[in-house]
C-alpha cells in the first residue's frame, strides 16, 4: 500500500495471489499428513467487509501502476475471487476469462462430507473496457494440439525441484505463472507481483525474457526470492527449468519459441 503510489512506472502485466483468507484454524493434508490450513496473520480472515475493503484499496492502487492496455491476472478461490470480481467490475476493469486451474495432485478430503477442492480460479482481466489487450492466441493454440485453449488448465501443482530455495506456504507452479506470462505479454515486458511471495512470477518472467517488480512485506518471504533469482543466473540451471516446465508439447519448446520472438528495439536494458 505505501510502496505502489511511489512507483513511477507503468507495467504491461500484473499478476496478484492476495491472501484468500482462509487461515480459519482448518485442516488439510500435505505429504499425507494432517496439518494446519493456517498460512500467517496476513491469511486470517476479519470479515466480509473487510476482505472488500481490502480487495478495493490495493486494485485501485495497483490500477493506478498499469499501462492503459495491460492486463491484471489474478488467484483465488471461493473465499476471496467473489469478492475481487465485483470490485473489478466496479472498478472499470474489463474481466476477459476465469481461468479454472486444475491441480492434477490436490490433496485429498479427509472429511468425506464434501467434494474434493481441486481448483483455483485465476481471473484475467483488461484495464479499460475500450482500449485493445494482447493475446498471444497462435502460442496458446499451439499450446493445445492446434485447437482454441480452452479456460479449463490441467496443470500440476509445485513440484520437489521448485523449492530447492525453500518453500513459501502459498507458491504458485511456475508452469502456471509461465503459460499466464507467455499468453498476455511480449517480450522485455514489465510485470508486476503486489503480492510477490518467493516470486514465482519473477521467476517465470525471467525465464521468459521478461522483466519483473515484485513487493513483499515479509522478510523471509523475500530471502527466498533472491536466492531463487541467483539460483537461475546460472545459465545451466535456468535451462534446466525451462525444460521441467509442463504444458509445452516438448521440452524444447519453451526455448524454441523463446528464440523466434522479436527483439526489443531497446533490447539492451531487458534485465534478466
Amino acid at each position: 500500500m505505501k510502496l505502489l503510489p511511489q512507483l513511477n512506472h507503468k507495467f504491461d502485466m500484473v499478476f496478484a495471489d492476495p491472501p484468500y483468507f482462509l487461515s480459519n484454524n482448518g485442516l488439510t493434508i500435505q505429504s499425507g499428513k494432517i496439518v494446519s490450513v493456517n498460512k500467517g496473520k496476513w491469511d486470517k480472515s476479519l470479515g466480509a467487509e473487510h476482505i472488500n475493503a481490502f480487495n478495493r484499496k490495493w486494485l485501485s492502487l495497483i490500477r493506478e501502476n498499469m499501462k492503459d492496455d495491460a492486463t491484471i491476472w489474478i488467484s483465488g478461490t471461493m473465499h476471496n475471487i467473489f469478492s475481487i470480481g465485483q470490485i473489478l467490475t466496479e472498478l472499470d476493469f474489463k474481466i476477459l476469462n476465469i481461468i479454472t486451474w486444475e491441480k492434477s495432485n490436490p490433496p485429498p478430503n479427509f472429511s468425506c462430507r464434501f467434494f474434493t477442492h481441486s481448483t483455483e480460479q485465476i481471473i484475467w482481466a483488461r484495464k479499460k473496457e475500450k482500449v485493445p489487450h494482447y493475446f498471444n492466441y497462435d502460442l496458446m493454440k499451439k499450446l493445445n494440439g492446434n485447437k482454441q485453449m480452452k479456460d479449463v488448465w490441467k496443470l500440476p501443482a509445485i513440484a520437489p525441484w521448485e523449492k530447492t530455495c525453500t518453500k513459501h506456504p502459498t507458491q504458485k507452479p511456475l508452469s502456471v505463472l509461465t503459460r499466464l506470462i507467455l499468453a498476455s505479454t511480449k517480450r522485455g515486458a514489465w510485470i508486476l507481483d503486489p503480492f510477490a511471495g518467493s516470486s514465482t512470477t519473477g521467476i517465470a518472467a525471467n525465464l521468459s525474457n521478461r522483466r519483473f517488480v515484485g513487493i513483499d512485506q515479509e522478510t523471509d518471504f523475500l530471502k527466498i526470492s533472491k536466492n531463487r533469482k541467483l539460483e537461475i543466473e546460472d545459465s545451466k540451471i535456468a535451462t534446466t527449468y525451462r525444460q521441467k516446465l509442463r504444458g509445452f508439447n516438448d521440452k524444447k519448446e519453451l526455448e524454441l519459441f523463446l528464440a523466434s520472438e522479436p527483439e526489443l528495439e531497446n533490447i539492451e536494458d531487458l534485465i534478466l
